[in-house]
């Protein structure tokens, strides 16, 4: 990656910063991400953890993913706006919703994930690869 990716919340008490090629990036229409953005799918980035700075208290919220195995939603305590998610199936990944970047413009999907869970009126791109639900990872 050539430059830093900058980001936050809503109020800017959370901030972050990466300068590392996602692992992966993708659209992602399982239920969670629709409950999550209210809307038809979440753009992910699956960051390596280590390399992504995160200023500011960040929130987290336990659940269970479709997987069965843990999930943790990172949110601003102070706005509420979710930023991250942690996921036990992706040891050593931060998932960061791309909608918070700076430049959202910056992210670029490789793939629509958890497509089973796709709502009718969603269109998506039909160049971009379909998995029914989480692909081996890179897509």
């Amino acid at each position: 990656m050539s430059k830093s990716l900058h980001g936050g919340c809503l109020c800017g008490a959370v901030r972050f910063s990466f300068d590392v090629a996602p692992v992966f990036s993708a659209n992602c229409h399982c239920r969670d991400c629709q409950r999550a953005t209210g809307s038809a799918y979440m753009p992910v980035m699956a960051l390596p953890s280590a390399q992504v700075r995160v200023d500011g208290d960040v929130t987290w919220f336990e659940r269970r993913a479709d997987s069965g195995l843990a999930a943790d939603e990172g949110f601003c305590p102070r706005c509420g706006a979710r930023l991250f998610a942690h996921a036990a199936a992706l040891p050593g990944i931060l998932l960061v919703q791309a909608g918070n970047l700076d430049e959202p413009a910056a992210f670029t999907p490789q793939f629509d994930m958890f497509v089973d869970s796709a709502q009718p009126w969603d269109v998506m791109d039909p160049n971009l690869p379909k998995y029914p639900r989480m692909p081996p990872v890179g897509g």
